[in-house]
């Protein structure tokens, strides 16, 4: 393995398997992005794009106190390779990127955007859409050669499922793109008059919408391609340090995959979609952890046979009020007339019952139904230091045995990554400390990966150099 470091050639000869990354980063190269966008929607978009770029500049040359006063979130600085030249030019550089592979102990790599993670966010129609378009064709031409390695994502902007489809169409149907990136949410102004500058809402396109995405759902089903998911969640909530950039950004990817994810199964997606795969990139598994296993308590005590144990109808009044009586302070017995204010609250009885089964979107007859979503249908991905990688595959405390499909995402290109050569060595890590097993390691670098593109599209690696294991991997297994 020419160029390997001494501990990615150990770990390779270990292995009887690839390893495919499924969430490494290019880096735009601007320039040539920018003239395409020129020719798609003409200068003054360039100008809004670049007066996006230029006033991230000037926000950064402000102090503390007038970022304070303007109320603007600290934003991400200084969040590429500098030190290690190669490195960032390695994440410019698709032939590059394609010659260290190997180096790198990475057989197949899908590469997602580093600028088309704000454009695909972008709130003016015209620039997000022709800025998608103009990444998508940029990428599309430029990986093209090193097909056989590399897959970029396409960008696909959500602010509606007009613009969704058609971006589909276009990037995967015209470019031939076999991976998408979609925008996890869309921020929609409040309706009605007088209200705050700027009050928007957070639509994650699984419930309360006003667009219905089940044609987007359906788009992906018949192109064969995973709807995947990378935005995040700084700048919301008590992510809004207006002076520190890291209490912004810790937790923020599973932040946003978490609301996205839980919009998605609440909505009945997975149902609805049979044939689709979803992944939630670089929040790791933790939440994912947490939130099977809340919506599991909430079905298990507010499904639609047990939610009779609350309804205010069932209150045995009579009873209570002998109770009241027995057991009651002489202040509680005074106010006995005025029962009516101590039992209203939280258990209305003019509550409709029609609007009462949250889970209604959702055929769940039985436990196992949420586990098989969150066990085959659900992916996450994980960065290759995250200790808690190792949760995913904890059969003792996951609910009801699930190992959750964790998958290795790189996240090459970033400041995550100070050395590329590294990340492999640190993926294994889980396997020398005996936090992974052998299976496990082998489940997140490879079954994963092609449980994730392989179940919307089996033949997502044909033509690629990890062709004839994915076929092996494909005949051994059961889809889910």
């Amino acid at each position: 393995m020419p160029g390997a470091t001494h501990a990615v050639a150990r770990i390779k000869t270990r292995l009887d398997h690839p390893v495919i990354d499924s969430d490494g980063h290019y880096i735009e190269f601007l320039p040539e992005v920018k003239e395409r966008l020129a020719s798609l929607a003409g200068p003054s978009v360039v100008e809004g794009f670049d007066q996006i770029i230029y006033g991230a500049r000037l926000a950064q040359r402000l102090d503390h106190a007038q970022r304070r006063q303007l109320a603007l979130t600290r934003i991400p600085f200084w969040a590429l390779p500098a030190r290690q030249t190669i490195d960032r030019a390695t994440a410019m550089l698709p032939k590059l990127l394609h010659e260290r592979l190997d180096a790198l102990g990475i057989d197949f790599a899908v590469l997602y955007p580093t600028y088309g993670l704000v454009g695909v966010h972008l709130v003016e129609d015209d620039r997000r859409q022709a800025l998608c378009r103009a990444f998508n064709e940029w990428a599309a031409e430029s990986y093209a050669p090193y097909a056989d390695r590399l897959a970029p994502v396409a960008t696909v902007p959500m602010h509606t499922p007009a613009e969704a489809i058609a971006e589909l169409d276009h990037a995967v149907g015209t470019l031939g793109m076999r991976a998408v990136m979609m925008a996890g949410f869309a921020m929609r102004p409040y309706e009605g008059e007088n209200l705050p500058r700027g009050a928007t809402w957070m639509d994650t396109f699984g419930l309360d919408s006003p667009y219905d995405y089940d044609p987007v759902w359906k788009r992906c089903e018949e192109l064969g391609v995973s709807p995947t998911f990378h935005s995040t969640g700084m700048g919301w909530g008590t992510r809004a340090s207006t002076s520190n950039y890291v209490a912004n950004h810790v937790g923020s990817f599973g932040a946003a995959q978490e609301g996205t994810c839980r919009a998605l199964f609440m909505g009945g997606v997975p149902w609805r979609f049979p044939k689709l795969r979803f992944a939630f990139l670089e929040g790791g598994v933790n939440w994912a952890r947490g939130l099977f296993s809340d919506l599991l308590a909430h079905w298990t005590k507010r499904n639609k046979e047990f939610l009779p144990h609350y309804d205010p109808a069932n209150l045995d009044r009579a009873e209570f009020a002998r109770l009241l009586d027995e057991y009651g302070t002489d202040a509680m017995r005074a106010h006995r007339h005025r029962l009516d204010e101590a039992l209203c609250f939280l258990s209305d009885p003019e509550t409709d019952p029609a609007t009462v089964d949250d889970f209604a979107r959702c055929p769940i007859s039985k436990p196992e139904e949420i586990r098989d979503v969150f066990v085959h249908r659900f992916h996450f991905g994980c960065e290759a230091d995250d200790p808690m990688n190792a949760g995913a595959f904890d059969t003792r405390l996951n609910p009801m045995g699930a190992r959750l499909r964790a998958f290795f995402s790189s996240d090459i290109g970033h400041w995550d990554v100070p050395d590329m050569s590294d990340v492999l060595a640190e993926a294994y890590e889980m396997v020398e400390d005996g936090y992974f097993d052998a299976e496990d390691f082998r489940d997140f670098v490879f079954s994963n990966p092609v449980s994730l593109w392989c179940g919307t599209n089996p033949e997502f690696f044909r033509g690629t150099r990890v062709e004839g294991a994915v076929a092996h991997e494909l005949a051994r297994t059961v889809p889910g």
